[in-house]
C-alpha cells in the first residue's frame, strides 16, 4: 500500500488468532452446582458481561453479540464460566445488564440528541432502549452497538427533551454518510474487532473525510473507502499479515530511527495492511500516537487500525499522484485510488483480478448506498 510495499491481500492474519494465544479454559467443577442463569436466544442482544446459559454451562458475552451461540470457538467472544444447575428458561425479558421491570416514564428518542451511557429513550416504534454507551443520537435499532432493548411497565408516553442532558452539550451525529446497518450489510463476516463505533471515533481526527464536495461525492468517497479496506483486508476479518517469512523485509534501516521494535515488527496491520518502519513513524507522527515502539497498537486497538488507513486515505500520495481523497473528489474515479494504495503491483496489467475485486466491491457498496460510481473504475 505504499513504496516498498510487498503483501497481497492473502498475507493477512485473524485477530482471532494473533490476538487470542490463548484458549479459553472450562472452570473448575467447584462451579458445577451454580445456577444456570436465562438460557441463551439467538435473537436477543448481550452486550460485555451479560451472561447466559447453553447446553447446560453459564457463559458471559466479552463485548456486544447477537446471534452468535455460546461456545469457546468462532470471534472469541463468549467466556465459559463452567456447568450449571437447573434449566435455563428461555428469557422473555432483555438480558441482565439492560435494566427493565421500571415505570415507563422515558423521553421520546431524538436524532442527534446527545445521550450518556444507561439513558433511557422511547423510540418512534414505541418500545424503549438503553444506551449501553454514549453517543450523538444514533437511531437504537440500527445502532445496535450503542443501544439495547428496555423493557419497563407501566407510565403513558415518552417526552421530548429540550434541551441536551446536562453537561454534555449538543451533538450531531458522525456525519459519515453509511449507516451502521449499511455497514454491516457490506461486511457480513468481519470481526468484532472492526466495529462501526471504531471507525466513526477514527473519523474524529479527520474532518474532510467523506465530508468534502456533494452528497453523491461523499458517498462515492465512503465506498471507495470501504472497498479498498475490504480487498487489503479480507471483508474486514484480517488485521494482521499471516506470511511471517516476509516480515523482516518492511525494516529499512537506512531511515536515522531504524527498528526499535524489532526488525520484523513492521509487517502489515489494520485494515489497509499499515507496513514498513517508515509507515509506522509518519502516521504515528501524525496521530500523535508513538508507533514506532509500539506497532501492535495498530492490531490492538480498533480506533487506532481505522486510523491509521484513514491516515493513509487522506494524506498519502503511494505510487499513484495523488491521495485517494484527492481523487475522488477531483472526479478521477475509483481506479485512482487503487493506484495511489497498490498501484505498482496492481495497476496497468499488474494484476487485473486483483482491480476487478476491489471494483466488484466499489460496486456492490455504490449500490448499497445508493448513488452512482462515476467513471474511470480501473488503472
Amino acid at each position: 500500500m505504499s513504496k516498498k510495499r510487498l503483501l497481497s491481500i492473502l498475507a493477512v492474519v485473524s485477530v482471532g488468532v494473533a490476538g487470542a494465544a490463548a484458549a479459553i479454559l472450562p472452570m473448575t467443577t467447584s462451579n458445577a452446582a451454580e445456577a444456570c442463569a436465562a438460557a441463551y436466544s439467538s435473537s436477543a442482544v448481550y452486550t460485555g458481561g451479560t451472561r447466559t446459559s447453553h447446553n447446560g454451562r453459564n457463559w458471559t458475552a466479552k463485548w456486544w453479540t447477537q446471534g452468535e451461540t455460546p461456545s469457546t470457538g468462532g470471534s472469541g467472544v463468549w467466556s465459559d464460566n463452567g456447568a450449571c444447575g437447573g434449566g435455563g428458561t428461555t428469557p422473555t425479558t432483555p438480558p441482565p445488564g439492560n435494566g427493565g421491570g421500571t415505570t415507563c416514564n422515558h423521553p421520546n428518542w431524538v436524532a442527534g440528541q446527545y445521550y450518556n451511557a444507561g439513558a433511557i429513550v422511547r423510540y418512534t416504534n414505541g418500545k424503549y432502549y438503553k444506551a449501553t454507551n454514549a453517543n450523538p443520537g444514533y437511531d437504537p435499532v440500527i445502532s445496535t452497538w450503542y443501544w439495547s432493548p428496555f423493557t419497563c411497565t407501566g407510565g403513558g408516553g415518552g417526552t421530548t427533551p429540550t434541551t441536551p442532558p446536562p453537561g454534555n452539550g449538543g451533538g450531531s451525529t458522525s456525519g459519515f454518510p453509511v449507516s451502521e446497518a449499511q455497514f454491516n450489510q457490506m461486511f457480513p463476516s468481519r470481526i468484532p474487532f472492526y466495529s462501526y463505533a471504531g471507525l466513526v471515533d477514527a473519523m474524529k481526527k479527520f474532518p474532510a473525510f467523506t465530508k468534502t464536495g456533494s452528497d453523491t461525492v461523499k458517498k462515492q468517497e465512503a465506498a471507495a473507502f470501504l472497498a479498498n479496506i475490504n480487498h487489503e483486508s479480507g471483508g474486514l476479518v484480517y488485521v494482521e499479515e499471516i506470511n511471517q517469512a516476509n516480515w523482516p523485509l518492511y525494516c529499512d534501516r537506512n531511515q536515522s530511527y531504524g527498528c526499535p521494535a524489532g526488525q520484523s515488527a513492521y509487517h502489515g496491520r489494520g485494515p489497509i495492511q499499515l507496513s514498513w518502519n517508515f509507515n509506522y513513524k509518519a502516521a504515528g507522527d501524525a496521530l500523535g500516537i508513538d508507533l514506532l515502539n509500539n506497532p501492535d497498537r495498530v492490531k490492538n486497538e480498533a480506533s487506532v487500525a481505522y486510523q491509521t488507513a484513514i491516515w493513509y486515505w487522506m494524506t498519502q500520495r503511494g505510487p499513484g499522484s495523488m491521495t485517494p481523497h484527492d481523487a475522488i473528489v477531483n472526479g478521477r474515479g475509483f481506479g485512482e485510488t487503487i493506484r495511489s494504495i497498490n498501484g505498482a503491483l496492481e495497476c496497468n496489467g499488474g494484476n487485473p483480478a486483483q482491480v476487478q475485486s476491489r471494483i466488484n466491491a466499489y460496486n456492490r457498496f455504490t449500490g448499497i448506498l445508493g448513488v452512482t460510481p462515476g467513471g474511470n473504475l480501473s488503472c
